[in-house]
């Protein structure tokens, strides 16, 4: 099929940030697109051919929406199964597959997935609501600390607690839940695998992530990680072992926990564009936005190697502050070399809210972190 200035129509469920990154490369190779999305102010508008508003999570609009369309794909897992599964039936090409959507969408049917399939992953307790789990704690059946995660509709650390004391179960919805054993670990961790409908796959370098202590959100990712070659040689053979199981086509981004004996355990996935592959727009010969495009169209796929060292700083909204959106000192981290800021082009701010990133690349490891770190001491988003 010719693709390129051509008739061809990519659909893209969801218009966030994600996507609107995606269309950067849809619009260099000239791939015809159409976006859906519930916000008439989504990221993505600016940038695609055709664009409808419309409730992800609705059979009919979703149906819609891809009989439109040549090849589907999603920026976000919340989105109806239910019509994808009846426009893959009726041959439409939809990339991740519903059936991996469907054992990724649920933490609990992935979690159960992992031990199903021997993946090393922290031990776990799936529960109906929170009345039932609250029966395991009173009982001991399940000891504190522990995670609690619900089991839908959970992003950017929202949906995930730690849970010290049996008052903290006070404040969480009563809804299908898990909770997981605290793991000790040393470093969070990330491997981006790409895989085309032909099998050609590759992955990533591993990379780490710190997150913020209050939000449970990225603020930095470090590409590549500052580890030993073996513990990233495993955390990658484990990311090729999971799309596999998955049989996943487009981006998979795998998160994992190094414990402090160097074990490898898999927190979760997501079947798309990630927060932990931002850098790889600047720092990577082909951007993981680029390589999802070229995996869902049974293309080639680029070079997954680093140019040079690459770190993500996260723009999230500063607490206190909500409304029109205004990046202080942005001109001043626009003087420095080799840093490269993002706006995602969410007019509203909020605190914690993903506003944009910072990547910075230098040959020099910890000169890119002290850059970062001066990034996140000079720039703040508030409102007016």
């Amino acid at each position: 099929m010719n693709y390129f200035s051509s008739d061809f129509k990519l659909g893209i469920l969801g218009g966030g940030q994600l996507g609107k990154m995606l269309l950067f490369d849809t619009r260099k190779f000239d791939i015809q697109t159409y976006v859906l999305d519930p916000s008439d102010e989504a990221p993505s508008k600016i940038a695609c051919n055709k664009f409808f508003q419309g409730d992800l999570m609705d059979y009919e609009t979703v149906y819609n929406f891809g009989k439109q369309v040549d090849v589907l794909t999603f920026e976000i897992e919340l989105v109806n199964l239910e019509a994808l599964t009846q426009l893959e039936n009726e041959g439409l090409k939809i990339y991740p597959s519903p059936k991996t959507l469907k054992g990724i969408q649920n933490k609990g049917v992935q979690k159960e997935f992992y031990a199903k399939n021997n993946i090393p992953t922290a031990p776990f307790e799936r529960f109906e609501n929170l009345d039932e789990l609250k029966s395991a704690v009173t009982s001991s059946e399940v000891e504190m600390p522990f995670v609690w995660k619900c089991t839908e509709f959970g992003y950017d650390g929202n949906g995930v607690k730690v849970i010290r004391q049996v008052s903290d179960l006070d404040t969480l919805p009563n809804v299908e839940c898990i909770a997981e054993t605290m793991v000790p670990f040393k470093n969070e961790l990330a491997v981006i695998v790409v895989r085309n409908p032909s099998g050609e796959i590759k992955t990533y370098p591993v990379v780490e992530m710190e997150f913020h202590p209050e939000a449970n959100q990225v603020e930095y990712v470090i590409c590549p990680a500052r580890i030993d070659e073996k513990v990233a040689e495993k955390a990658r053979a484990i990311a090729l072992n999971v799309s596999q199981n998955f049989n996943h086509v487009g981006l998979l981004a795998v998160e994992m926990f190094q414990t402090q004996d160097d074990e490898i355990l898999v927190n979760e996935v997501a079947p798309r564009p990630h927060n932990s592959g931002h850098y790889s727009i600047e720092a990577s010969y082909t951007s993981q936005f680029e390589n999802h495009l070229r995996a869902i169209l049974d293309l080639p796929l680029g070079n997954t190697d680093s140019k040079v060292a690459g770190i993500m700083v996260n723009l999230v909204g500063a607490e206190g502050f909500s409304g029109d959106v205004v990046y202080e000192n942005i001109e001043t981290i626009l003087g420095w070399n080799g840093v490269t800021p993002h706006i995602y082009g969410k007019k509203q701010t909020r605190p914690f809210r993903k506003m944009g990133h910072v990547t910075i690349v230098n040959e020099d490891m910890a000169e890119a972190r002290r850059i970062a770190q001066e990034v996140k001491n000079t720039i703040r988003v508030i409102s007016a």
